[in-house]
């Protein structure tokens, strides 16, 4: 998604309960809710008007009882501010209802009579209720709260659940309005720009303040019971937007888009797209460490006695020349124009330059010894360690628990001079699970490494090359699509050859090589909403290989969203 999440947080004061509950919620559910099939086709413009008929009834269910809510809210308030501001604030949700009811007047109908809420509005207006009326996990019920400070608890507790719907919707608003840009005919206009108005980021801002100034007074522990209600509140405003009936083709969860039509396949990078560091640099600080245990106990006779701090400077030295003539190596490839448009052979041409300088500087590593002497538990109990990005874990723990019933493949296709490695980090989060892992491995005598590599993988040419070989031998009588996630320069070519190609993080080199060699980069989301406005009933696929355009990210939970959907567990 765009930089929004941020902005919105930042309208409230540094260090605020209500940013930092913000903060973390929308790293996750914000994303899941505009990845959902409603919002995207209406994004769009082209949700079907029986679905928002459907959508614009559960909300009125939903407003009704936000209404209701305040109510009970201002009753625990004691302050005279605190009671006017919630008295505003439901107001504003009165005018919302009017807003509802003028929309299904101009279709003639009242849905709110004609649609019962679903299990998922229920489920949403029970819990504001609830907490509304003091029935909360680890805090007194209201009949019980007899002084003033204490019902204020309440009134504290209720706003917190009621917060967090109004920054998504704001945020959302603000997400959804530069498609209005592009269609001055959007058919969901009025509802877009109602979210996206300066008058309810006012709002948004209004509750976060009065949120912030009821929670000055509370403990550690009540801030938490707070911080839970938000979570929950955001989690259930999710679902709920999950559970709008859509019954029409979208793009988006993948997982539906596909299914039963295709047979997925998803490849995953493992370095830095996958994790936070370098794997390269783990296994050769594991190996100086096992140098200086060796030398410290002079009881194993095969280890080379270097002292640790000269491994350790040819490492450093080793690390130094890479980079030096890496980037020399991207100046090399580059074409002296940039092209107009996707020449996909021209890269190819380019990135076997620096296919060989890999497979240079890999030699220069064995050469060094460097990698000699590593026991391979002490491997193992690394990757075990090893940190993930943000929403990985659960991405591949989701895709483990549901691979067969998606009818899905997933391989990660890596650099990484030990396989091993990455089987240890995906093991001990539970996502190893039907991962085909394609990698190099160290080599072993017995447990301990050589300080040889069997080297399967070391180029973007090999990485491409391995990745259609995967694709044409995988057994499938449904047609494939394919979906590519890395981050760098040495994923371009497989990122290009996916049906599609998803690039995590912000690297400027891999941008720059891209765009010399005539590739667009475009946030996933509007760039989906681009794709649902294609779809048909008839069409076969609106993803195409080689279409010299790759989809950015600022998280897995996006990815998450996008390919699998929003997981209710």
């Amino acid at each position: 998604m765009s930089s929004s999440s941020s902005s919105s947080a930042a309208v409230v004061a540094e260090g605020s309960a209500a940013r930092r509950f913000w903060i973390a919620a929308s790293t996750r559910e914000a994303a899941f809710a505009a990845y959902t099939p409603f919002l995207l086709s209406l994004a769009a413009g082209n949700l079907r008007l029986d679905s928002f008929r459907h959508y614009i009834a559960q909300d009125a269910h939903f407003l009704h009882a936000f209404a209701r809510a305040y109510e009970m809210a201002e009753e625990c308030a004691d302050d005279d501010d605190d009671r006017a501001t919630i008295a505003a604030l439901r107001n504003a949700i009165l005018q919302e209802l009017k807003l509802h009811a003028s929309v299904l007047q101009e279709w003639g109908v009242d849905p709110a009579k004609e649609i019962p809420p679903s299990p998922a509005t229920t489920k949403y207006t029970d819990f504001l209720l609830a907490t509304a009326a003091g029935k909360v996990d680890g805090a007194k019920g209201s009949d019980k709260m007899v002084t003033p400070f204490e019902k204020t608890k309440i009134a504290a507790y209720t706003v917190g659940a009621m917060t967090p719907c109004m920054r998504l919707y704001a945020y959302l608003g603000k997400e959804l309005s530069v498609f209005l840009k592009q269609d001055e005919n959007h058919p969901f206009k009025k509802w877009i720009n109602t979210y996206a108005s300066s008058d309810f980021e006012d709002n948004a801002f209004q509750i976060e303040e009065l949120l912030d100034k009821l929670s000055v007074s509370l403990t550690g522990e009540e801030l938490e019971i707070i911080g839970k209600l938000y979570q929950q509140a955001m989690r259930l405003e999710v679902e709920f937007f999950c559970s709008q009936l859509v019954d029409q083709p979208v793009v988006a969860p993948l997982s539906r888009y596909c299914n039963p039509e295709y047979k997925l396949l998803i490849f995953s990078d493992f370095d830095l797209t996958c994790t936070v560091v370098d794997s390269s640099a783990i296994l050769a600080e594991i190996a100086i460490l096992s140098h200086q245990k060796a030398s410290q106990s002079g009881t194993d006779n095969t280890l080379d006695r270097t002292k640790s701090t000269d491994l350790r400077h040819s490492w450093n030295m080793l690390s130094k020349q890479y980079m030096e003539e890496y980037d020399q190596c991207m100046e090399k490839l580059l074409p002296s124009e940039e092209a107009t448009s996707l020449d996909f052979d021209q890269l190819y041409k380019g990135l076997e330059v620096l296919a060989e300088f890999e497979k240079l500087a890999n030699s220069r590593v064995v050469d060094s010894g460097v990698l000699r002497g590593v026991d391979i538990e002490d491997i193992r109990k690394a990757g075990e360690r090893l940190i993930l990005q943000d929403g990985c874990r659960n991405f591949f723990q989701k895709i483990g628990k549901t691979r067969e019933s998606l009818n899905l493949d997933v391989h990660i296709l890596s650099y990484c001079w030990c396989a091993e490695l990455i089987r240890s980090a995906f093991s001990s989060v539970g996502g190893l699970d039907g991962l085909n892992i394609h990698s190099n491995e160290f080599a072993f005598e017995g447990s301990v490494s050589t300080g040889e590599i069997n080297r399967k993988m070391e180029s973007p040419i090999d990485k491409v090359e391995m990745f259609k070989s995967i694709k044409s031998n995988t057994d499938s009588t449904a047609p494939l699509l394919s979906v590519y996630i890395g981050d760098s320069v040495g994923d371009l070519l497989c990122l290009l050859e996916a049906d599609i190609g998803i690039v995590v993080g912000s690297s400027t080199t891999l941008r720059r090589v891209g765009k010399h060699f005539g590739v667009s980069f475009v946030p996933l989301f509007p760039g989906l909403v681009d794709k649902q406005r294609q779809i048909t009933e008839q069409e076969a696929s609106v993803f195409k290989a080689r279409s010299g355009v790759l989809y950015t990210v600022s998280s897995w939970s996006e990815i998450h969203a996008f390919v699998l959907g929003y997981d209710f567990s």
